[in-house]
């Protein structure tokens, strides 16, 4: 099961292997059943991963920075006396 290949979802990149992808599809109406595809489909996917894992590092960084910033005011709130 492929993630949602809208392009407003992906980079340039992919969504050009995603549109040889579909290309290969159209033109292979039989032969897409018989692996025609498999090489444009193992692109496009490695190309995918590619983005989600970037986009897994940003957010883990993001969440880093977050949690660093919830530990200060926690810490703060402490040092106010405001226990809770």
């Amino acid at each position: 099961m492929h993630p949602d290949l809208s392009p407003h979802l992906h980079s340039d990149e992919c969504n050009k292997l995603i549109e040889a992808f579909h290309k290969c599809h159209k033109d292979n109406k039989f032969g897409k059943f018989l692996g025609w595809c498999n090489g444009e489909n193992d692109v496009m996917l490695k190309c995918l991963k590619q983005e989600r894992l970037a986009r897994r590092a940003a957010n883990f960084e993001k969440a880093k920075l977050t949690q660093e910033k919830l530990r200060r005011l926690q810490r703060a709130d402490k040092e106010n006396g405001n226990d809770s």
